[in-house]
């Protein structure tokens, strides 16, 4: 059988399906895909050879490939012609997971225009904030998210989903009028493409500008990560997951994050996937009857989605024989959660997969899979062909193999900058083009691990305690569901670890007992001293981060879902 690293050289060597080489991307030597499409509008216009196939599921609706690719173009012809939307310009969208996101994204894109992609979550100071930063040609929203900003006097045009884009979509079922061809458009790779807004959880959100190259390079390597699991089960002696049946993405991740807008929509479309949608806020129930009736093969979860599924009381009613590739992502997953999934999802063989990468790296960084994901289960895995991962010190040096330090990433996948925030940019783009992540990690031979987030490191006299840890010790308690760990101020030893946990509703375990599970498994000074028990789900943001500067009281849960 052969290895990883064997596999991952005939795949990017020259000659190879995905060969690698390197060329100047904005002035730095990158690693790039030599074989890549040029910008998103290539892969728009190719997608009509999927034909008939079903592209987008959601609530009754069904668009095909077919279908979509002349929507798509009736709504760039009425970008540009009526609200002379050109390269460059911003197209604003704050809604749900509509269909309509979708068409509007591809639309823009393709003219040469940037789609701002606004989080649904937001009240009404942060979506003014972001459409002030963005300064929209135009605002594409629905219903319940314009009614935030109702009364506000904007300087642009504002489209309602529900009532006005029939009218954007005129012409391309008719056959007349406006055919389904893009208007003509030169989009360079360095191009801008979109803004998503990061979380803003240590300040106001920052729009992350990537570029047509940014997202084509996390296009690529999902293609080639899909690719190489496929030949390393090929190589395995272990049955592949069941793949009889078409492939079909179920996606509950909202559109404005990179899970929802890069995996379910540009890779979908790229590989001719059915994509199954959900609006409103998660339902685990909704996702068992979605499984079950569309036959969905592959969910990549984020946060605490799947747990909530596992614990719904009619899960064993439903069949999810089907889900043969199960992710997760958005937070950390430790072992014990990483197994309740497989063993629950039997379908996919006991394997899922995970990764690490931020918006600003257009969601590229590491992958980990399978049985190496079982070897290595507390690892996010390794580092993709066309990216460079680097654990730097203060001085942007770069640190011996297992020492820790700022992960750092470098290609083609690093976003443009902040949109018009060049101090932002600058602090968080070192020289060499380094992204500087925030997040403490180390490399143990290939396999990159996250300890923290630079600002949740607790430090107790002296003593580094990294709150992963302990949240995958406490998530190995049969009572607990989640858990977060923080720090809290001591007078003396600077900070204790305070740990919340989520049980099930009339459960309430002893605290006593919770220590001393903690105390056979940890060092004494990593052990919790304070401990909050909680019956509902802990605070996430849109990407399933832990909202932990909300645990601390440090802010008010602002964000909205619905």
């Amino acid at each position: 059988m052969r290895s990883v690293e064997e596999i991952e050289a005939e795949l990017i060597a020259p000659g190879g399906a995905f060969e690698i080489t390197i060329e100047d991307v904005l002035g730095e030597p990158t690693k790039v895909f030599a074989g890549r499409n040029r910008s998103l509008r290539e892969i728009v216009e190719s997608s009509v050879n999927h034909g008939d196939n079903d592209y987008i599921v959601c609530e009754g609706q069904r668009i095909t490939f077919r279908e979509h690719f002349a929507r798509v173009s009736a709504v760039a012809w009425h970008l540009r012609h009526d609200y002379g939307v050109q390269p460059g310009d911003r197209v604003a969208i704050l809604a749900d997971n509509h269909p309509q996101w979708i068409i509007t994204f591809w639309a823009t894109v393709s003219i040469g225009a940037i789609c701002a992609g606004l989080n649904g979550w937001w009240n009404r100071d942060e979506i003014l904030h972001a459409l002030d930063d963005a300064e929209p040609k135009l605002l594409i929203g629905d219903r319940k998210r314009l009614a935030r900003i109702a009364g506000v006097d904007l300087p642009f045009p504002v489209l309602c989903i529900e009532d006005d884009f029939a009218a954007l979509e005129q012409g391309w079922d008719a056959g007349v009028g406006i055919a389904p061809v893009l208007p003509e458009c030169q989009i360079a790779e360095d191009d801008p493409a979109l803004i998503l807004y990061t979380s803003g959880a240590t300040g106001r959100a920052k729009g992350a500008l990537l570029s047509h190259r940014c997202l084509i390079t996390f296009l690529a390597s999902a293609i080639f990560s899909g690719f190489r699991m496929m030949m390393m089960e090929m190589e395995s002696d272990k049955p592949a997951p069941n793949s009889s049946l078409p492939n079909c993405g179920l996606f509950s991740a909202p559109l404005f994050h990179l899970s929802g807008l890069f995996t379910g929509v540009i890779t979908s479309l790229a590989v001719g996937m059915k994509t199954v949608w959900t609006l409103g806020r998660f339902d685990p129930e909704k996702i068992l009857q979605l499984i079950e009736a569309e036959k969905v093969t592959t969910w990549p979860s984020m946060g605490s989605m799947a747990a909530r599924v596992l614990d719904h009381p009619d899960f064993d009613k439903y069949d999810v024989s089907s889900v043969s590739r199960l992710g997760s992502g958005g937070a950390p997953t430790s072992a014990a959660t990483q197994q309740r999934m497989t063993r629950g999802f039997t379908g996919t063989g006991g394997r899922m997969a995970l990764g690490y990468g931020l918006t600003e790296s257009s969601g590229v960084g590491t992958h980990n899979w399978g049985e190496l994901l079982e070897q290595h289960p507390n690892s996010v895995g390794r580092v993709f062909p066309a990216a460079e991962v680097s654990i730097r010190d203060e001085d942007n040096q770069p640190v011996p193999n297992g020492q820790q330090g700022e992960i750092c990433i470098r290609g083609s996948c690093v976003m443009l900058g902040y949109w018009r925030n060049p101090e932002a940019t600058q602090k968080t783009i070192a020289p060499g083009r380094w992204l500087r992540t925030g997040d403490i990690g180390h490399f143990e031979g290939e396999f990159l691990y996250v300890n923290t987030r630079a600002r949740d490191l607790i430090l107790r006299n002296a003593e580094n305690i990294y709150p992963v840890e302990v949240e995958h010790c406490l998530e190995l308690h049969p009572e607990i569901i989640e858990a977060a760990v923080i720090g809290v101020p001591h007078p003396d030893m600077g900070q204790e670890v305070k740990a919340v946990v989520v049980v099930a509703e009339g459960r309430q375990p002893d605290i006593a007992q919770l220590h001393a599970f903690c105390s056979e498994r940890l060092a004494g000074f990593k052990v919790p001293s304070h401990w909050e028990v909680r019956h509902l789900p802990l605070p996430r943001n849109a990407s399933g981060k832990i909202l932990k500067n909300v645990l601390s009281g440090e802010a008010d849960l602002a964000l909205t879902e619905e």
